[in-house]
């Protein structure tokens, strides 16, 4: 089944294709195919998830494949949640979004500085689909005070899983995609497609 990936981003399309492509799932990404992102105006994962997904396959006129994620730290009230691809402002870069991160978390102390990653994954038949399905993922740890690790993207080099001693750059493709947060949601969304019989 031919999906178009609501995202311009190559970590997420390296992961989403090795998790998939082995079922039968081909991925093709959306700036492949010249389609620009929207605007991301929701509140949530899910709401800015769907959002991606249906400008995906209103523009494709293919299924859609949407994922929104981001890290959730409790000293920060949750922040930075969605805004966590943008938390250093607009076009930020990796490094930045986690360097203002960790400028935030100065001086907070390990057992406070509890965090998890949460992903949104939604599919969509067409534009219009009335009833997408949408998948969740959750992966619990903290926030280390320096980076660690040169694998994965995003905050990966300072989130230290709970129960590992490895941060999730430091992990292989294999062992995150295991445990993270969108290999939990896509493990979600496989079961529910099954059930669906998509």
């Amino acid at each position: 089944m031919k999906l178009v990936l609501a995202s311009g981003n190559p970590g997420k399309l390296r992961e989403l294709d090795a998790l998939l492509g082995p079922r039968g799932f081909e991925l093709v990404a959306q700036s492949a195919l010249g389609i620009e992102s929207p605007p991301e105006t929701g509140t949530t994962f899910e709401e800015n998830a769907l959002i991606k997904a249906r400008h995906a396959a209103r523009c494709s006129g293919f299924a859609a494949l949407a994922d929104d994620s981001g890290i959730e730290v409790d000293a920060l009230g949750g922040r930075p949640g969605v805004h966590s691809a943008r938390y250093a402002g607009e076009g930020a870069t990796d490094q930045q979004n986690l360097e203002k991160l960790l400028e935030e978390l100065r001086g907070v102390p390990a057992e406070r500085r509890t965090a998890r990653y949460r992903c949104v994954i939604v599919l969509v038949r067409d534009a219009d689909d009335p009833a997408p399905i949408v998948a969740r993922g959750t992966w619990e740890g903290r926030i280390l005070e320096a980076s660690r690790g040169s694998g994965g993207f995003g905050y990966d080099p300072i989130f230290l899983p709970a129960g590992l001693d490895r941060t999730a750059a430091e992990l292989s493709p294999a062992e995150k995609n295991a445990i993270s947060h969108r290999g939990l949601a896509l493990a979600a969304l496989l079961t529910e497609l099954s059930a669906a019989r998509v």
